[in-house]
């Protein structure tokens, strides 16, 4: 067991908290417990089939769980469990060795709060279950200025799954905001001017749609691209958007590299268009 001197906060407040940790290789069972079982109280289940035996016994404040299991791998698990109204809301994180983009994604699509690939360090497993644990601790990666000139994509989305799904797939070429509240974003746009929006359809107080006449109302974003990522992608719905000043639409679940395709296309129409006014403005004034 490691016994570095460092304790987590549920440690230090002697709360210990209870994880399911699902993996079908017992070495890593029991190496995952050695390591933080010092912090949290780890409940060892080999299978999905297991997990639901324990969690007749207890509710537990966190599952850990692996993707590439036999007969019900993680994604089924996690949707098992997103069904069933007593366990949809475990926060659960993938401890894997998937690291390619599309599983991180689906991972996060599918309702994951977190994804922590293999090989990982003690600390940063713990990191991430404490930023569940104790979400007031969390600080937004999303607004770390080393991101320099990249391009800015705000997205408002009431899901959080949803938005790190986002994410993940946009880090790498933009600096991604996350609002998890429609009304924030005029808040927002007083101090920073996005280069593009993607925007839930529906949420609690501004749907997506709601928020497109208040974002092309401010001149500064009236040929801003805004793109609306809803479920419901009927002919209804596109021309109901567009007619408000949507620029497009994407129709959940998307695939990570039809959205960055989408957003770098808008991105590159919309600097062409501007180039076009600005050359126009400087020749007939």
């Amino acid at each position: 067991m490691t016994n570095s001197g460092f304790k987590s906060p549920s440690a230090i407040a002697g709360l210990r908290k209870k994880i399911i940790y699902v993996d079908d290789v017992n070495y890593s069972l029991v190496s995952v417990k050695n390591r933080i079982g010092e912090h949290f109280d780890i409940f060892p289940a080999q299978s999905v089939a297991k997990m639901l035996e324990l969690l007749k016994g207890f509710k537990p404040d966190l599952i850990l769980m692996d993707i590439n299991m036999p007969d019900v791998n993680g994604y089924e698990g996690l949707k098992i469990l997103k069904e069933n109204k007593e366990y949809a809301d475990i926060p659960v994180i993938f401890l894997t060795s998937n690291s390619d983009r599309e599983s991180i994604v689906k991972g996060f699509s599918l309702g994951a709060v977190d994804y922590v690939v293999k090989p990982f360090t003690a600390p940063q497993l713990i990191e991430s279950i404490e930023n569940q644990l104790h979400p007031g601790r969390k600080k937004e990666s999303s607004q770390n200025e080393e991101d320099g000139n990249k391009p800015i994509i705000l997205v408002v989305d009431d899901v959080s799954s949803m938005l790190r799904a986002i994410q993940y797939a946009l880090q790498d070429r933009y600096k991604v905001y996350m609002l998890s509240k429609s009304e924030d974003v005029v808040d927002f746009l007083r101090n920073r001017r996005p280069d593009l929006f993607l925007l839930d359809y529906l949420m609690p107080e501004l749907s997506g749609f709601d928020l497109i006449p208040i974002i092309r109302a401010l001149p500064q974003h009236e040929d801003t691209p805004i793109i609306i990522i809803t479920t419901e992608g009927t002919l209804d719905h596109v021309h109901e958007a567009m007619s408000l000043g949507a620029s497009d639409f994407i129709v959940k679940p998307f695939k990570p590299k039809e959205l960055v395709e989408k957003v770098a296309r808008h991105l590159r129409i919309t600097k062409e268009l501007r180039g076009v006014k600005e050359e126009m403005k400087n020749l007939y004034g």
